[in-house]
Order: C-alpha cells, then structure tokens, then sequence
C-alpha cells in the first residue's frame, strides 16, 4: 500500500483577509480534528496538497506532518471554489491506531463483463461502501471483478469480499453492479407502443364503411 505523506505548517487562526493572504500566496488555509473535539488549523502548499492526494479516497490513511509532529488523518472534506478551480479549505480527521473508526471505502470495477460483450448494459448504482474496522484494516478500496458477470446478473454488497477485521455497515441487498439486456426490453417497449396504434387504425370487422364527407358549401358573394 502506498503511503501518503502531506507536509504542513502551524497557523493561527486568522481574519478573513489573512486567509484570502494565505490562498494568494499559494497555500490552503486546514484544520484536523480528533474525535476529542480539539481542532488544531494548519497550513498547506496547494500545489504539494494537490499532487499528495492524488488518487485518494475518504478511507485512504495519511499521514500529516507538521513540524516535529505527525497525524495519521483522513481528508474528510474540501471545500471548493469550482469557478476558479481552487481548494479554498481542507478539513483533516485524525485517527487513533486501538479506536474503531467508520469510513466510505469506493468501489472499483475491474474486468470486462460477458454481459456487456453480448450486448447488454453495466450499471453500476452503489460507488462507496460504508465499514467500520480498526484503522490499520482500512481498505483503501474494494476490487470488483466483473468479468463472469453476464447479462440479467448482478453482485450484491453481501458478495464484497473483505477482511475478516473489516465490518460492512451498507445493507448487504443492495445492488452494486448488473448487467440489463437493454435491447430487449426497447424491442418490447416499441412493441407495445405500437400496438394500441395499429388497433386503433384498423377498420373494425363488419363495420359500414365510413359515408364520404359532405362537399363544402361555397361561400356567398359578399355584397
């Protein structure tokens, strides 16, 4: 498992404005909390953050350095300035190595389905799977194997395969990945469109035909 290593530096809590100082200069402004309730506010490179995290999930454990000190976190929520494209606040949850801890762990589909290759159609409803486990058992993500996965079949969360120390906390009915034979389905709905239609045109059985219409008046000169 690769390690994740994000460097920091201490801040004060600031104004406003010495946040938008810090942002222009090319940091985030960060706190990590503990389950204690103690928030520590850090500072971040952007662009060290950015490549640092690359790739990772909500479960992914890193490990935050800031001076001598170090926290073994997760990234649990960045806030966004999506016109601009920028990360304008980072918060950070640190972990403890003997406390239980829940997280949302993605779900990575790997392989080409029979299904799919026979014409049917991959859906894929459940990305995350919550799981409670100790922290050095976090998974950083569920592989799915899909290839023997043909059409009208599906995999279940209760079919995720985990390690033992590992708890899934998401119902174990729903449905994770299945494969629709999608092209059937539309053939029948054209089908059953159609048919009141053509019912509808057709000339019932004995009936007189329908009288021509009567021709139309011609219309008075106006005086």
């Amino acid at each position: 498992m690769t390690q994740h290593v994000i460097n920091a530096g201490a801040r004060e809590i600031g104004t406003k404005g010495a946040l938008n100082d810090l942002r222009k200069n090319g940091g985030i402004p960060a706190i990590v909390y503990n389950r204690h309730g103690k928030a520590t506010p850090l500072a971040l490179n952007a662009k060290e953050f950015q490549k640092a995290v690359e790739g990772v999930s909500e479960s992914t454990i890193i490990k935050l350095n800031v001076g001598t000190d170090s926290y073994d976190c997760l990234v649990k929520d960045r806030q966004l300035d999506w016109l601009h494209g920028k990360i304008l606040h980072v918060d950070f949850f640190e972990v403890e190595s003997g406390v239980i801890m829940r997280a949302k762990v993605p779900v990575h589909l790997t392989g080409s389905s029979i299904g799919v290759r026979n014409g049917g159609i991959l859906e894929n409803p459940v990305h995350e799977i919550e799981v409670e486990c100790f922290p050095k058992d976090m998974p950083e993500k569920f592989e799915v194997d899909i290839s023997a996965l043909e059409a009208n079949h599906s995999i279940h969360v209760r079919d995720i395969v985990h390690a033992e120390g590992v708890k899934i906390l998401s119902a174990t009915d729903q449905v994770v990945v299945l494969v629709k034979f999608a092209k059937a389905e539309e053939v029948e709905a054209v089908a059953e469109v159609a048919a009141p239609a053509a019912a509808a045109a057709a000339p019932v059985a004995g009936a007189a035909p329908a009288a021509p219409a009567a021709p139309a008046k011609p219309a008075k000169p106006a005086k």
